[in-house]
């Protein structure tokens, strides 16, 4: 799996190692605060070490000490830095009436000028492209433009310093695609696979890509400077539009990535977006229809526009409310730090920025290849919510994906696992409404399994609410869990809020020590959209497969496994040290159709070592009508 979230990289659980820094041992909290620092900015690794922002030479043990305090305040949730948000104001605009004594004449584009004008104003052709307009004296209405204070000044960004086009050839990519293709080239390279070998090995028709986000791109590359490009006077460019879809990280990744023509698509489903997506991956290869799939969301929703829609639905923590709360006259940095807290008091959630990704392969496939085996998916349930009084309001689907995942963990591993070897991740938004519902699924599924103390992990109180891809936070976080041992606590959870249901639930502020066989990704999406997918650990996954192909092949698959693990490790080695490896091929390969060898039972691709197999499963039989020419 790869990404990159407000806690850092997902490759080598980097991002995880941040959310339990305090629980690592010193050597591990060093190496992370390396990584951080590399990513962010505040170091450099060559040939003779590590070097400071100055260029000089500087010990690791000093380097690390040196930027903890910076690293450790730059990531996760903050005070948004984005300069709009605090001293200067985000941009808005007032309605005033001007008296004119004389004439006013200025030049427009031709297309910046309304369909319809007053029939006093008088307009002439300057040339093909620009108008003059000539106002006569009277009153005249216009906007001007000023700026107002931001309302909420919270947010989870990733790492300051950290910019994804910096590490491949954008052009003016939203932030959201430019996300993407970090977060999937980061993804490939934890695999420690060669993405060509392996393609190498399958029908191209065997690969698949589902991948997208909740809102499309938003900020001003994508439809956000479409839709106010008239408004604002700004130039709409050609690639405003199609680069706004919401399915475009798919079509990134196949087009400029993977190279792909197999499977594609996106399920946009809410905060419930990945494992909509997940869900499709993990249909298809259960299917046969698919042997690998790379899953994934991409969400930049940190933009002035994108928050006030939210704060106006009453969904965020604002600066009042969260003064409110705690009784401030004035908040501090450490103050929106906490804004975030799940099942607690609390009063809205935190907007966040992530990315990621993973890749599924079937089990024989996974074995053939050596590849690492991080865990396993074994479903993903999805239900609607009903009636409802409106769409915002809680309903009763999560309560059925809940209890089928709690119900084929038992089935699977007994109930005894279920009850003391598995962890809920919970969507844990840090809403009023979100921890009186879940927790109320979470307990009453628990009592019905007879689970008494079932642990919550609620991964938004660091990293806050990447709206389409907060499930993928917490996919990566779990598989953090399972290679470390240790599941995060909630640390914003002062109290537990008295409307909390936590009769049978387990929540904690510090970083626990737990040997988990599965973890059960919950999220309820705004609309209704409820989903939970189940996961399995590594230990767990290899017991399974040696159950369905025996002990000598896996085996087999250890030894090849472990030139995975040497080329995975080298890449970690070299990300951590801020050399990163963002795959991006830019007319690459380019074919339209000519280059292909078409036949009736197969296409042959060049470049492709197999060809697309065109024999389908015909499920209607066949009809005879005698015609066999």
């Amino acid at each position: 799996m790869g990404g990159i979230n407000p806690a850092g990289r997902t490759s080598g659980h980097q991002a995880f190692r941040r959310t339990v820094i305090d629980a690592l041992p010193d050597g591990d909290q060093q190496q992370l605060l390396l990584g951080l620092a590399a990513l962010m900015g505040l170091g450099s690794h060559h040939d003779d070490g590590w070097h400071d922002t100055e260029g000089r030479p500087i010990p690791a043990s000093q380097l690390a000490e040196q930027c903890r305090a910076q690293v450790l305040d730059h990531t996760l949730i903050r005070r948004i830095e984005d300069p709009r948000f605090n001293d200067a104001g985000l941009p808005a605009n007032r309605r005033a009436t001007l008296g004119l004594e004389t004439p006013l004449t200025f030049r427009v584009r031709r297309r910046q000028l309304p369909d319809r004008l007053p029939p006093t104003w008088q307009i002439r052709e300057v040339d093909r492209q620009t108008l003059e307009v000539a106002v006569p004296p009277g009153d005249l209405e216009v906007m001007l433009p000023e700026t107002r204070p931001a309302l909420v000044r919270a947010a989870g960004q990733l790492p300051s310093g950290f910019d994804p086009r910096s590490y491949y050839r954008s052009v003016h990519h939203p932030r959201g695609l430019s996300m993407a293709i970090f977060a999937a080239s980061d993804c490939l390279g934890d695999s420690g696979l060669e993405w060509e070998a392996l393609r190498d090995r399958l029908d191209p028709d065997d690969i698949a890509v589902y991948a997208g986000n909740s809102i499309g791109q938003l900020d001003d590359e994508g439809w956000g400077g479409l839709l106010k490009s008239f408004v604002s006077g700004s130039r709409t460019t050609s690639k405003q539009m199609p680069l706004g879809y919401g399915q475009m990280p798919a079509d990134f990744l196949n087009a400029y990535v993977l190279g792909s023509v197999g499977g594609t698509g996106a399920v946009l489903g809410a905060c419930a977006s990945f494992l909509y997506n997940l869900r499709l991956g993990v249909e298809d290869i259960r299917s046969g229809q698919r042997r690998v799939v790379m899953v994934g969301t991409s969400d930049a929703p940190v933009t002035p526009e994108i928050i006030e829609g939210f704060r106006a639905m009453g969904a965020l923590a604002d600066d009042e409310s969260l003064k409110a709360l705690d009784a401030l006259e004035l908040l501090t940095d450490a103050d929106y730090q906490r804004a975030c807290r799940p099942f607690a008091r609390n009063c809205g959630f935190t907007i966040a920025e992530s990315s990621q990704f993973l890749l599924l392969m079937d089990d024989a496939l996974a074995l053939e290849t050596g590849a690492e085996i991080r865990g396993s998916v074994p479903a993903v349930f999805v239900n609607a919510d009903g009636w409802k009084r409106s769409i915002s309001a809680p309903g009763i689907g999560n309560y059925i994906t809940l209890g089928k995942a709690a119900a084929l963990v038992r089935d699977m591993l007994g109930a005894r696992a279920l009850r003391e070897r598995t962890f809920l991740h919970a969507h844990g938004t840090s809403t009023p409404k979100n921890r009186v519902t879940e927790s109320h699924v979470f307990d009453r599924v628990a009592h019905a399994q007879g689970i008494e103390t079932w642990p919550v992990v609620a991964v938004k109180a660091f990293v806050g609410h990447s709206q389409g891809s907060a499930a993928g936070d917490q996919l990566a976080s779990a598989l953090g869990s399972f290679a470390h041992g240790l599941l995060p606590g909630i640390p914003t959870l002062d109290a537990v809020a008295e409307d909390v249901y936590a009769e049978h639930l387990r929540l904690f502020r510090e970083p626990v020590p737990f040997a988990a066989d599965a973890s059960l990704i919950n999220a309820k999406g705004f609309g209704g959209n409820n989903a939970t997918g189940v996961v399995l650990s590594p230990a767990v996954t290899e017991r399974l497969l040696a159950n369905r192909h025996g002990e000598p092949a896996l085996a087999a698959w250890r030894e090849r496994r472990e030139a995975t693990r040497e080329a995975a490790r080298a890449y970690v080695s070299e990300a951590d040290h801020g050399r990163y490896q963002a795959r991006y091929r830019f007319g690459e390969g380019v074919l339209e159709g000519p280059e292909l060898g078409v036949s009736a039972e197969r296409i042959h691709i060049p470049g492709y070592a197999r060809p697309v197999s065109l024999s389908v499963d015909n499920p209607f039989g066949r009809l005879d009508d005698g015609d066999e020419t």
